[in-house]
């Protein structure tokens, strides 16, 4: 086992009111602390998703765990073959490796925090992913940024099939 050690000095402050939000219904991402913020430690951000849209498709991560903490409404998260039903107050934690996605459910609303430890310089890979959603890029560019984010796009049965 080896131990991390993040190194920061300063406690880490986002406001509310100051953090970016990429994206808006159905799904919104505001950008709370990236990776530098905080020597490495964690990435985080907090997702809010409409009625059964979908947070993110089938990934993984090599390098890092990735925790949902459901904030409020529920959402479906899949980890390896297995798809859950978090709500309020549930929390999640997929190991590095491991595929998963997540969504709300069908009528179904989330608002989801979601933390990547040991942290990854996230922040552009979300507004990449905006700029996909506006039809300024194409999906296919997020394959180029997938070593560089560490999020690894697969095809998953279980996850497509789950809506039947």
């Amino acid at each position: 086992m080896s131990l991390f050690v993040p190194t920061f000095e300063e406690t880490v402050l986002v406001r509310d009111a100051q953090a970016e939000v990429v994206g808006r219904a159905p799904v919104a991402v505001k950008l709370l602390a990236d990776s530098s913020a905080s020597g490495g430690a964690l990435s985080t951000v907090r997702v809010t998703l409409t009625e059964g849209a979908d947070g993110a498709r089938p990934h993984l991560h090599r390098n890092s765990a990735e925790m949902f903490f459901l904030l409020d409404g529920e959402a479906e998260l899949l980890s390896g073959d297995v798809v859950v039903t978090a709500r309020r107050g549930d929390l999640v934690v997929v190991p590095p490796g491991r595929p998963h996605a997540f969504a709300a459910p069908p009528g179904g609303t989330a608002d989801l925090l979601i933390v990547i430890a040991p942290g990854v310089e996230r922040f552009d890979y979300f507004r990449h992913l905006q700029r996909v959603r506006l039809g300024e890029l194409t999906p296919e560019s997020l394959l180029e940024v997938q070593e560089r984010y560490d999020n690894h796009f697969l095809r998953s049965g279980t996850w497509d099939g789950r809506r039947g």
